[in-house]
Formats: structure tokens, sequence, C-alpha cells
């Protein structure tokens, strides 16, 4: 009998040593993947991070070469034309050089407000994002090459200033991929609302991605488009889907934006 409860305790305390080691070796193996799921999130964000800048320093660049390039020999002939002698000169070459000047000058203001006009387009400061979406697709579609139309079903309450800019761009980035690489006949962008967050869906029936080949391009030194997108919103706190219809005769892409807890909120 006694021998009996001895190898049941010897067994028992075997099992309970066992279980514990299982337990810590379970939670061992949870902790180091939660690491790696953060380690990789971290690179996510990091991938993010450095497109984001990339593109921030290529609009830096573009803009400097456009005012050195173009705006700055503008501005250089017309102070020659303005130069010191302008005084010494007779009547009607005076004013043929202050004509001359003016011309390059006007010039030099229409470059520059061009320049402005590419970082914040008017139409979207002046009337919002439903004109100016409305506006590219209608001039996307008076240029012949596309189908091209937009619908807003509900904005009545806009997104702040600053949502505008941000979804307006990710739109252009979204039209310029289907331009470059889908050989579509029609592209088409509809808005609505759904409980706290804005939808904007571009379709379009040409070649295009998925989720995951988004995800996968996310984490490459490809797609640049892409990874500016993403960057994007991930400041309107916001989500982006790619899909396929399931008569696969058109791609959609969905973008959330929150109209609570947005940029500031």
């Amino acid at each position: 009998m006694n021998i009996v409860l001895i190898i049941g305790t010897i067994g028992m305390l075997i099992l309970a040593i066992a279980i514990v080691g299982f337990v810590i070796f379970h939670q061992r193996k949870v902790f180091r993947f939660n690491t790696q799921l953060k380690q990789l999130e971290e690179e996510k964000q990091q991938i993010l991070l450095n497109a984001s800048i990339r593109f921030q320093e290529e609009e830096r660049n573009r803009i400097a070469a456009d005012l050195h390039d173009d705006a700055g020999p503008l501005l250089a002939t017309a102070r020659l034309y303005l130069n010191e002698n302008l005084v010494n000169q007779e009547k009607a070459q005076q004013l043929q050089s202050i004509y001359s000047a003016k011309q390059i000058i006007d010039d030099a203001i229409l470059l520059i407000r061009n320049i402005s006009h590419s970082l914040m387009p008017p139409t979207l400061k002046n009337f919002g994002l439903e004109s100016a979406i409305t506006d590219l697709f209608q001039k996307i579609s008076g240029s012949g090459s596309i189908n091209a139309s937009a619908r807003f079903h509900d904005y009545r309450i806009r997104l702040k200033v600053e949502q505008e800019l941000l979804v307006f761009r990710i739109v252009q980035e979204l039209v310029n991929n289907v331009f470059k690489h889908s050989n579509a006949g029609f592209i088409h962008l509809t808005q609505n609302n759904s409980g706290n967050s804005m939808y904007f869906r571009l379709h379009h029936d040409g070649n295009g991605i998925v989720q995951a080949d988004f995800e996968k391009l996310n984490h490459s030194a490809l797609g640049l488009g892409l990874k500016n997108i993403a960057s994007r919103i991930k400041v309107l706190k916001g989500r982006i889907f790619f899909e396929i219809d399931p008569s696969h005769t058109y791609y959609k892409v969905t973008v959330e934006v929150p109209m609570e807890g947005g940029i500031g909120n």
C-alpha cells in the first residue's frame, strides 16, 4: 500500500513538473512570437516612415528644381532689362525694356502659382474635396483616354482640410497607378458614409492588385507610390483594401477614413 502511495505521489510530482515545464515553455514561445511580431510591426512602420520621408524629399527637390531651373532664369532675365543703364536709355527703349521685364515677371508669377497649386490645388482649397475630385475626374474623362466619373452620395459633413488633402493625394496616386499599370477602359469613384467612417471606392476594369499584393509590396523595396499611400492612410488613421470583384470583371480599392478621431483629435 505504501509503495503504491509513493509511486502515485512520484507520478503526480512528475506530472506536475511536466505541466509546469510545458506552461513555461509555452509562455516563452508566446513571448518570442510577440517579440518577433512587434519587431515586424516596427520594421513595417520604419518602411512607411522612410517612404514618407523619401516622398517629402522628392517633393522638395522637385520644387527646388522648378524654382532654380525655371523661375530663377526668368527673374535674372527681368533684372537684365531693369539694370542701372535703364535710366540712360531713350524713352522708347526704356518703355520696351520695362514691357519686356513685365512679361517675364508675369511668366514667373504664373510659374510660381502653378508650383503652389501642385502643393494645394485651388479647387480643393476653395471648394473642398468633392469639387476637387469631381473636377479631376472630369478633366481625365475630357482627355478622351479613359472614361472617368465620380459621385459623392453623402458629403454634407466635410472632413478636415488636412484630411481632405491627404484623401485627394491618395486618390491621385491610385488614379496614376491605374493609368500606368492597368490599361483600364473606365475608372469610377464613389463616396458614402457608414457609421463613424467615410468610404471612398475606386473601381476600374483594368489589371490590378489584391490586398496580399499590396501588403507584399509594402514590405519590399518596390512600390514607392503604394508606400506613399500607406503612409498617408496611417496619418488618417484609416484603412485601405484592394480586391477583385467575384466576377473578375473589375478591381476595387476601398479607402476608409474615420470621421471621428482623425487628424488632431
